[in-house]
């Protein structure tokens, strides 16, 4: 069997952003129609809504910035990874594309995603990790 390429980022941090996208997954988008009134009136859903200036999106935008480029490039091959784009076994090809396409808009880009969460854990499920393993106490 072949040998599991190693991450330059760390599984702990693509938990983090999995947990999050499942956060920013939940959201709908807006339909309060009186977004003025009292939150207790309409039983606070509109802390469900997607919008703009989202705090997920908000923090999720910040912790994938902040990665490095390397941290970066393994996120964006993981979510292609997860996808079904090529193999464990062409995680080099995948990852040299990733590097090629690296730009500015990783964050807009893996948010924008459908499905990123659940790509995320296919593909670290593929390296033999799982969220479920991991102490999530820090980033």
């Amino acid at each position: 069997m072949a040998e599991i390429p190693e991450l330059t980022i760390s599984p702990e941090k693509v938990c983090f952003i999995i947990m999050k996208m499942r956060q920013f997954d939940a959201k709908e988008a807006g339909t309060d129609p009186d977004p003025a009134s009292n939150a207790a009136d309409d039983n606070a859903w509109s802390v469900l809504e997607d919008t703009s200036d989202d705090p997920v999106v908000q923090e999720l935008s910040s912790v994938i910035r902040s990665l490095n480029e390397d941290e970066q490039i393994d996120l964006v091959a993981l979510a292609w990874l997860g996808r079904g784009d090529d193999s464990l076994e062409s995680w080099d090809d995948l990852r040299n594309s990733a590097a090629e396409a690296h730009n500015k808009r990783t964050a807009s880009y893996l948010i924008g995603m459908p499905l990123l969460a659940d790509y995320l854990e296919d593909a670290l499920s593929q390296f033999d990790l799982s969220c479920d393993d991991l102490e999530m106490d820090h980033l």
